[in-house]
């Protein structure tokens, strides 16, 4: 599970054996949660809090284009 960005106590990570569309997951000690990097809508919440989701959320808007490079890199390459 490669880890992409560490931010506000929220791990950003893809898993080994990813699908299409390009997704991040999330996961902090309150939960986990899924979210599409293109549009950066929410698919899944399982415990994450709102304010910490929305952080989620900020983040993947902020980081798109490097988490987008990460997972070509490490899925296409």
């Amino acid at each position: 599970m490669p880890t992409v960005l560490f931010l506000f106590g929220l791990r950003f990570f893809f898993y080994s054996e990813e699908h299409l569309p390009i997704h991040i997951h999330v996961k902090n000690g309150d939960g986990r949660a899924k979210i599409n990097v293109e549009t950066a809508e929410v698919v899944e919440n399982s415990g994450i809090k709102p304010k910490d989701l929305k952080k989620a959320v900020d983040a993947v808007i902020l980081y798109r284009e490097d988490f987008i490079q990460a997972w070509k890199e490490y899925f296409d390459e």
